[in-house]
């Protein structure tokens, strides 16, 4: 994910710089800044999307309940062995 997020920057940085040649230093670094911005806004989007996509498959349901099923026996067994 480092990796990623390096040379999406290192890109943007490349980017920024080529387009921005006759700019003066402050303009090339707000353009470089909001570029960056914009990047990672949609990075988070887009991260955020893949989570909730998992978080609503049916792989995740299942392994939720498996591990549901799981703690309720396993909750079960220890009640019945510390009422004996």
């Amino acid at each position: 994910m480092r990796l990623y997020l390096a040379v999406a920057v290192l890109l943007l940085a490349l980017v920024a710089y080529t387009e921005a040649q006759d700019q003066t230093f402050q303009e090339r670094f707000q353009s470089f800044t909001q570029q960056v911005t914009d990047a990672t806004r949609d990075l988070g989007d887009q991260t955020s999307a893949a989570f909730e996509s998992f978080k609503n498959s049916e792989f995740a349901e299942k392994f939720r309940g498996f591990f549901s099923g799981i703690y309720e026996s396993s909750r079960k067994a220890i009640e019945d062995l510390s009422q004996q």
